[in-house]
């Protein structure tokens, strides 16, 4: 009997593990599969409504281009154009096929926990649904590089076929600038995509929790299968003929000798190549590759949805009757445009909240409320420059029917500098000081001077 009590004891503790589990992935969020499958849609549509423009609009340049040379030199536009225009039209019909995954290191992630999922017995008609949207997607994503490269490479041999012809620098730039931003909108797609939704993270916690999904992710992920880790594996043997940092500094020995000036020399080079490195990834911060770098200045904005430009926000200032206690608090909310990375412009909406006369008099009160149109633009790092047109109704209320009549009204036009500062990775700060120009004219008196604290997102 005693010889059985071992076996008992393993078959408990795995029976435990595997109740564990079960209750672990029970616990994972309703919406998980659905969100995934929504956006992985979502985000395929975005890629096939872009590169089929990007396609259109590189046959309309092509196009031009040979009717131009064909008046110039007939054999020469054939050579050029004809099978080109043939390769376009494949590349648009294949957005309409299905394609081998390609690899992006969220989506491996993502296809392999919804295939853990799946081992996991929770197989389901939303799990196959949402496995089928992300391998559809890593589909797409390996036919837009294609898309990209070819586009790449066409504008290259047309630079080099049209160099001895005038007339085609206009649409070589077009077609350069179509290759850049639609290689920019990709990686502005791919950011959002991989951006997890609440649910998502929800679910990334639950599952982290469990060894034998972090052994599934660690055995068939591609960094597993770069190394050749999948299945059981052995750690010396995988990593043969990496190089270790011993044998890397014994061949930097080797080439520059072992005295401390060469070792100077080489610790200098070094770090000019790493602040010349540091400049260009500034100036340049989407770029993949030096043959990424575009001819022309690009407009930063230009692959931004309209929705990714806007800014919500808000500020507060406060107005005294005395030394120590504040009247009146404007409390208003606004949202910016971004024209540029240097300047926006937006619309607010604020009120005007009375808090009595002193500490002994404390009363809230509906004192007004105001309209506000605002612009900055960048004066030098997190100093900007602000102005602003404001309409305000600075006399109290009770209801909001009395809004309806626009008397009582006074217009204030605004001036000044802000400076803007960073709270944590979503929430930005900003104090504002600010001159009303119409401040003399207005009745009852206000102050020309006024300062505003506020946020944006």
């Amino acid at each position: 009997m005693k010889q059985f009590i071992p076996l008992i004891i393993v078959l408990c503790i795995c029976s435990n593990l595997a109740n564990a589990q079960d209750s672990t992935l029970e616990h994972l969020p309703k919406k998980y599969l659905s969100q995934v499958e929504h956006k992985s849609r979502r985000f395929e549509e975005q890629i096939d409504k872009r590169t089929d423009k990007a396609l259109a609009r590189l046959i309309k340049q092509e196009q031009k281009m040979k009717s131009r040379l064909w008046k110039i030199d007939s054999v020469g536009a054939k050579t050029i154009f004809n099978s080109s225009v043939t390769r376009i039209a494949d590349l648009k019909k294949g957005l309409q096929s299905k394609l081998p995954a390609g690899g992006d290191a969220y989506l491996d992630t993502l296809q392999h926990t919804l295939k853990f999922l799946g081992q996991a017995g929770n197989t389901t008609r939303q799990l196959t649904n949402t496995m089928q949207s992300v391998q559809q997607l890593q589909g797409k994503l390996q036919y837009s590089e294609q898309v990209k490269n070819y586009i790449n490479q066409r504008k290259q041999m047309l630079k080099e076929q049209l160099a001895q012809y005038t007339g085609f620098t206009k649409n070589l730039q077009k077609i350069n600038k179509e290759a850049y931003y639609y290689g920019e909108q990709l990686k502005e797609y791919k950011s959002v995509y991989s951006d997890p939704k609440k649910a998502e993270v929800k679910a990334m916690a639950l599952l982290k929790k469990l060894p034998v999904y972090n052994d599934f992710i660690s055995k068939h992920s591609q960094l597993a299968g770069l190394f050749n880790l999948a299945g059981s594996y052995n750690d010396t043997r995988s990593l043969e003929g990496l190089q270790t940092r011993t044998q890397v500094e014994q061949l930097v020995q080797q080439r520059i000798g072992s005295s401390p000036d060469a070792g100077q020399v080489i610790s200098q080079q070094m770090e000019q190549a790493r602040s010349r490195f540091n400049e260009l990834k500034s100036k340049y911060p989407a770029l993949n590759s030096a043959a990424d770098m575009p001819d022309f200045r690009p407009r930063e904005m230009k692959t931004k949805t309209f929705f990714q430009r806007l800014e919500p926000g808000g500020n507060i200032q406060f107005q005294k009757s005395n030394q120590y206690f504040p009247t009146t608090a404007d409390i208003a909310a606004q949202i910016a445009y971004k024209l540029n990375k240097n300047s926006s412009a937006g619309i607010g909406l604020s009120y005007k909240l009375g808090m009595g006369s002193g500490w002994n008099h404390i009363a809230f009160s509906h004192q007004g409320v105001g309209l506000r149109t605002f612009g900055d633009y960048r004066l030098k790092g997190t100093f900007f420059i602000n102005a602003g047109f404001e309409g305000n109704r600075n006399t109290g209320f009770k209801y909001l029917s009395e809004l309806k009549h626009w008397n009582g009204w006074t217009t204030s036009a605004l001036a000044g500098i802000s400076k803007k500062y960073k709270i944590n990775t979503k929430l930005k700060g900003n104090i504002m000081l600010l001159y009303d120009f119409l401040a003399p004219r207005q009745l009852p008196k206000t102050d020309n001077i006024k300062l505003r604290i506020g946020y944006s997102l």
